[in-house]
């Protein structure tokens, strides 16, 4: 780690997962004098992301991956000289497969999320019975909603393109996500950008259709919608913490309380000691950053705890190929509530990216829990094992035993941005931008993925240097 070069303003950033390192390795970026102390109440940094190096597989902990629609992931990458490292996903295999009747079907080519690009594979796929598609395909005609009240995203997507597609398209792609209710999920916190194109083309297909063509004429090489490190995302939590002051990380230290001491911030710590830092960044998930605050702003302490979590656990198993029916030509497959399933997704993770498992081996990860099934993301791991390995073998075909196994649990990890989230946030940044010194940062706010939560921290980094306030 890194010299400190002089004396600046002391700062504390509370939580060290991607947020919170992402917070403090802007500080020592742009304010190389600041004193930086980074607090996690662990016995490591990164949170949920870690990558496990074991027998020839690399497996990650949680995400494995993170999206390039936004450029946070990438330019961090960059900026801590990791692009070299960035891989993308195999070319071969970027489809996505949606289980329907105890099969495995392709979704259909063109529809991203929410809304298809085209209609052609919409009325062949299997996934749709006749009267699905034709409602489907009304979407073109139906009357665009345009004002900016929120809904779910089950009345969104119900009410554009009708139950089937919702049922057996949208809501397994989304709940591999979010691993939230649809019927409370917020469209408007989620997936805005559907609501904006129906505003300003009157119809997602018509919008969808105006994207394509627009985006047939540019040029110029781009990344595949996701990216990965080589060595694991564990490289850049390594990364970052190698970019801090020797001395600014304090690993199982839990900060139990803040309050406002004079024209400082007053930190209390487990075992009685205090500290007073010039700001401070909130950094933790939304429940622990309501108690830390209930001292400073009761209301802003009860609007954080009103966000709900929940989680899910990962069971990673590796088989030899040969035990395998399917021919696994895609990315992964996703799991529509309908289906009355344990699995939430499973992901092809060697097909995605061929590092990740010795030759002639399938390392694969299936995920669990969530809104759906909320007691399986702390269910003991033989049993969860067990429900998951029986449901995933018969739908691809698996003979055996798997020759590896790795189970990762993740509750109350994932918040949950129900309908009024949009709202929520926006008063909980006003009351926070009127606390000089003090920033929120985390997944809890304005998106869940790696890349959101990076500039998240960045921002609130910033804004506690520059003293603007919150959402500039």
């Amino acid at each position: 780690m890194s010299e400190p070069q002089h004396e600046g303003p002391r700062i504390a950033v509370i939580g060290a997962g991607i947020s919170g390192l992402a917070a403090a390795h802007r500080l020592v970026e742009s304010a190389p004098g600041a004193k930086v102390v980074l607090f996690e109440r662990d016995a490591r940094l990164g949170g949920v992301l870690g990558t496990v190096d074991d027998d020839g597989y690399q497996i990650e902990q949680s995400a494995d991956n993170f999206i390039t629609t936004v450029p946070w992931g990438v330019d961090l990458c960059r900026r801590l000289g990791l692009g070299d490292e960035l891989i993308q996903t195999n070319p071969a295999h970027r489809r996505t497969f949606v289980v329907h009747r105890g099969r495995l079907h392709k979704l259909p080519d063109g529809f991203l999320m929410m809304a298809p690009a085209r209609m052609w594979p919409l009325a062949t796929t299997p996934l749709l019975s006749p009267r699905g598609k034709l409602r489907a395909g009304l979407e073109y005609f139906i009357p665009p909603r345009r004002d900016d009240v929120d809904e779910s995203m089950a009345d969104f997507a119900r009410r554009r393109l009708g139950r089937e597609v919702f049922e057996r398209l949208i809501e397994p792609l989304v709940s591999a996500v979010y691993a939230a209710d649809m019927e409370k999920l917020s469209v408007l916190a989620t997936l805005p950008r559907f609501r904006e194109m129906e505003r300003d083309h009157g119809s997602l297909i018509r919008a969808m259709r105006r994207q394509m063509r627009s985006r047939r004429s540019e040029s110029g090489a781009r990344y595949s919608l996701f990216l990965t490190l080589r060595r694991g995302l564990v490289s850049l939590v390594d990364r970052l913490a190698a970019r801090l002051p020797r001395d600014a990380v304090r690993l199982s230290t839990a900060v139990e309380r803040i309050e406002r001491h004079d024209s400082r911030w007053r930190l209390s710590i487990a075992g009685g000691a205090t500290e007073d830092f010039d700001g401070a960044i909130v950094a933790a998930p939304a429940p622990a950053a309501a108690e830390l605050l209930r001292p400073v702003d009761a209301r802003l302490a009860a609007q954080l705890g009103d966000i709900e979590y929940e989680g899910t656990a990962i069971v990673s198993v590796a088989y030899r190929r040969e035990q395998i029916a399917h021919p696994l030509n895609g990315a992964g497959a996703v799991v529509p509530s309908v289906a009355r399933s344990p699995l939430l997704a499973i992901s092809f993770s060697s097909q995605k990216y061929e590092h990740r498992a010795p030759e002639g081996v399938v390392l694969l990860r299936v995920f669990a829990g969530g809104a759906r099934r909320p007691e399986l993301a702390e269910m003991e791991a033989g049993e969860l094992a067990r429900l998951v390995l029986g449901e995933m073998s018969g739908l691809l075909g698996i003979r055996g035993e798997p020759i590896h196994q790795t189970v990762f649990h993740w509750p109350r990890t994932m918040p949950q941005y129900h309908v009024g989230h949009v709202a929520r946030v926006a008063e909980i940044e006003q009351r926070i931008s009127a606390i000089p010194g003090l920033e929120l940062a985390g997944n809890a706010y304005h998106g869940v993925g790696i890349p959101n939560c990076i500039h998240t921290g960045e921002q609130a980094a910033e804004r506690v240097l520059a003293g603007r306030p919150a959402g500039s």
